[in-house]
């Protein structure tokens, strides 16, 4: 499904719905069909956002997680958001948890799914290699516990992206400040209800990895998704669409 993409002021987002609101931030090489399934199923009954995050172009915002961090404040700044439950996949969720840490006040609950913050295999282990179809499109693949979920339209989005000179630059920046930034020392600091919801075959944030931010985030849960990789609200919706609307309505 294809869907609006609008742009105000310095900012590109998708907006559906109405009603408490969702605010979902995508990873370094998310598309936007990652959620797609989460944006028909929760639009209904709530207002689902997606702010496009600046990871590829020059912009107002450093290209380092805390400047991302300040690119989504600004953003809920600019939309008059507050109450919010942030959804943040892999760097997305690094991004969520510095937010929900610094702005607390912005934020009522947190749902992370393989994010990073703690441990990363970029991409499996290694960078993609620029000019190699077949080596971006299995390393995509990796992603997934099934990797026919791997559309093409995803691999030719990382194609093209890793073989853009400037893009990569940027891509390698962030993730190289993904890297340094490790939060496990300021995971005692958040203070909303936290979902974990993890792929038990996810290879670039293992298992042991959501095990850990269990342990050291307060007031947190943990789920398993078998037979799921990395992006579970991609590959496993309605198992992870559920897991969701019970953390949801139990917030109510």
């Amino acid at each position: 499904m294809k869907f609006v993409i609008q742009e105000e002021g310095r900012f590109k987002y998708v907006e559906q719905g109405a009603g408490p609101t969702l605010l979902l931030l995508h990873g370094l090489f998310g598309a936007l069909s990652n959620f797609s399934d989460l944006i028909i199923e929760f639009s209904a009954r709530y207002r689902v956002i997606i702010p496009i995050l600046p990871l590829y172009e020059d912009s107002d915002w450093e290209s380092n997680v805390d400047g991302m961090v300040e690119f989504a404040k600004d953003f809920a700044e600019f939309k008059s958001l507050d109450s919010l439950t942030l959804i943040g996949n892999s760097l997305g969720g690094h991004i969520a948890i510095l937010f929900a840490i610094k702005y607390p006040e912005l934020v009522n609950a947190m749902v992370l799914t393989g994010s990073s913050g703690l441990f990363e295999n970029t991409l499996g282990g290694t960078y993609p290699k620029r000019g190699s179809y077949e080596f971006v499109k299995a390393k995509t693949e990796s992603t997934f516990y099934d990797p026919a979920v791997s559309s093409k339209e995803l691999v030719d989005e990382v194609f093209e992206i890793v073989n853009d000179r400037s893009k990569i630059v940027k891509v390698l920046r962030m993730a190289k400040s993904a890297i340094r930034h490790n939060v496990g020392k300021e995971l005692h600091n958040i203070k909303c209800p936290t979902l974990l919801i993890w792929g038990n075959q996810d290879q670039i944030t293992p298992p042991f990895v959501g095990e850990d931010f269990k342990k050291l985030i307060p007031n947190s849960e943990l789920k398993f998704i078998e037979h799921c990789g990395h992006a579970a609200m991609m590959e496993k919706p309605q198992e992870f669409n559920e897991l969701l609307q019970d953390f949801l309505n139990a917030k109510q």
